[in-house]
């Protein structure tokens, strides 16, 4: 096994993850301590505390439930190796990623019980664990974009993301911080909105908590969940001191928690953040709700009910339209209020290219009134994006003198959350525009194809050229050639085929053949095949799925704008004119 792999069982199994996981939360509290000793040092213990309290628990159940350093019974001659599937790439980076991303959170989470405990519930705590709770945002982020990517060209079924109940427990609680982000901004203006935004820390890690607990106890049925083991009752009952600690404390801190003031009207930016808030928790309950149900199901009524991706599209579909509309609605609004004419000149720009883009797509072809829909709202977003930093590029270099493209650089320079949290924006909108064009206008087809043959799939021609065995170093691979044909005459060979490890001669993995060409990929899974030669291919045709990809990267660079550290101007020395009293003469 290549030393790389090796090096990636360290997390693949039980205890290894879990030691990396304490391991993760150690280094980053340790680092968090270091940056805040002066700036929050009167929150600094009781941080350190809960910390510590969280540390201990994974401690406890490392040293005498899951020992990754348990002697074996004898030395055995070899491993058995890594699981087929996880012979990948992805397995160097997407499990590490997202298992920091749920350490992260306990960051944030301890600072905010330090400003409970401490009954100091001031913009110091906030100003912190926004900065950690962007952190672990972009954890998550990466942790759940590589995780959709891993399964796409890994699993074999032409998707990326399935409401597994492991995926939901991931991006549960990557949607409450992005909320609380969204809500903490309001709060640092404002002075409105603290007990909702103590709230979404506290549940943003236990939801980190459970999403552990679901993936190591085996309680529910996955795909990426371990085998069910003693495990599950330890997280089960840490996660709920964690729920009846944290609410016994917010409690007993409610009369610190009142707002500073009051919503004056529902055309300004507080109340935009507000309605992004509801809809991104409500997208968080409902997948909460499929996820768990099949365990309430099971203990209520005897039957394991199953919660499948309808759910989730026809409840969280609507919510995330919306969610979009509500991305190009709240940058162009003020605080306060907006007045008729603010709203005039903020909006006839963004509204203008919308309607013209949602023309376009029809008259293009698009007819699928739900897909049409959603564009519209992706390019209204967009639209407010670039609006946004035009105006202020515009406004800077009239003031200034600058040219637009130096004025562009300073103004993001000057004012980088705002402006990265922009450019986040739109890596969503990249990403919502590749799931929108996939999920709708997908083109699948199953066919045996005897040697020689061929079959249309959209606009390419698939034909059987032949099947292969090879032998790499530590398994037997059957691959079949395809020759591919598409309708400008351009072609190429492709060679999905079926890896058979050694040790795991009975669970073959998918090796999956993808082309892009043009934002529109060519994914072939061989299925299999028969003693004559012939072949069975799943062939899907999935455009723009790129897209999800690159609006990745896009959200990640924006995370790290606006994570970047702002630049110290020195102060210029003032100068100060000193009165001598002058003797008075006797």
């Amino acid at each position: 096994m290549p030393i790389w792999f090796v090096a990636a069982a360290f997390y693949s199994g039980q205890e290894g993850s879990l030691l990396y996981w304490a391991l993760a939360l150690s280094i980053l509290s340790a680092i968090a301590v270091w940056r805040e000793q002066d700036r929050l040092r009167h929150l600094l213990g009781y941080a350190v505390g809960v910390l510590m309290a969280v540390e201990t628990f994974f401690l406890i159940v490392l040293g005498f439930v899951s020992n990754p350093f348990e002697r074996l019974p004898g030395a055995l001659p070899d491993g058995q190796g890594l699981n087929p599937l996880l012979y990948d790439g992805g397995m160097l980076i997407h499990p590490p990623m997202l298992l920091l991303g749920y350490a992260s959170v306990g960051v944030p989470y301890a600072f905010a019980m330090a400003a409970l405990l401490a009954g100091q519930t001031d913009a110091d705590w906030m100003r912190a664990t926004r900065r950690y709770a962007l952190v672990a945002w972009g954890f998550l982020t990466a942790g759940n974009m590589l995780g959709a990517w891993w399964a796409y060209h890994v699993l074999g079924w032409g998707g990326y993301w399935g409401w597994d109940p492991v995926e939901n427990s991931a991006i549960m609680p990557w949607l409450v911080m992005t909320a609380y982000i969204h809500g903490v901004m309001v709060q640092q203006r404002r002075g409105m909105l603290k007990l909702w935004n103590m709230s979404l820390v506290i549940a943003s890690f236990c939801l980190a908590i459970q999403g552990t607990f679901v993936v190591r106890s085996g309680v529910i049925s996955s795909v990426h969940s371990f085998a069910q083991s003693a495990i599950g009752p330890y997280f089960f009952g840490f996660l709920a001191i964690v729920v009846i600690f944290s609410v016994a404390v917010l409690v007993s801190r409610l009369p610190q928690l009142k707002d500073e003031d009051h919503f004056e009207s529902l055309a300004s930016r507080e109340t935009g953040f507000l309605l992004n808030n509801v809809l991104l928790t409500g997208v968080a309950f409902a997948t909460y709700w499929g996820t768990v149900f099949p365990i309430l199901s099971e203990a209520i009524r005897g039957v394991k009910a199953t919660v499948g991706p309808p759910f989730y599209q026809q409840v969280n579909g609507p919510l995330l339209l919306m969610l979009l509309v509500m991305m190009g609605i709240g940058p162009l609004l003020p605080w306060r209020r907006a007045t008729l004419r603010h709203v005039e000149r903020s909006f006839v720009v963004p509204l203008a290219v919308t309607g013209v883009g949602a023309t376009i797509l029809v008259v293009v072809g698009l007819r699928t009134p739900a897909a049409v829909l959603a564009l519209a709202a992706a390019i209204f977003a967009a639209a407010t994006v670039f609006w946004e930093y035009w105006r202020g590029t515009r406004a800077r270099s009239r003031s200034t003198g600058e040219n637009l493209g130096l004025a562009f650089m300073r103004l993001v320079a000057k004012a980088r959350p705002r402006y990265g949290g922009y450019l986040v924006h739109l890596g969503v909108v990249v990403v919502a525009v590749g799931i929108v064009s996939s999920s709708f206008y997908q083109q699948a087809r199953e066919f045996t194809l005897p040697p020689g043959t061929s079959a249309p799939i959209g606009r390419y021609t698939v034909s059987n050229q032949g099947l292969f065995e090879t032998r790499e170093s530590d398994a037997r691979v059957v691959s079949a050639h395809i020759g591919v044909f598409d309708d400008q005459g351009n072609a190429w060979t492709l060679a999905p085929g079926k890896v058979f490890h050694d040790n795991f001669a009975n669970q073959p993995a998918t090796r999956v053949a993808i082309e892009t060409r043009q934002l529109v990929d060519l994914y072939l899974v061989l299925a299999g095949w028969g003693d004559d030669g012939s072949v069975s291919i799943v062939a899907t045709v999935n455009p723009m799925v790129s897209l999800i990809w690159i609006g990745g990267i896009v959200l990640l660079f924006g995370t790290l704008i606006a994570l970047w550290p702002e630049r110290k101007t020195a102060v210029p020395p003032v100068a100060v004119q000193l009165r001598v009293p002058v003797p008075v003469e006797a």
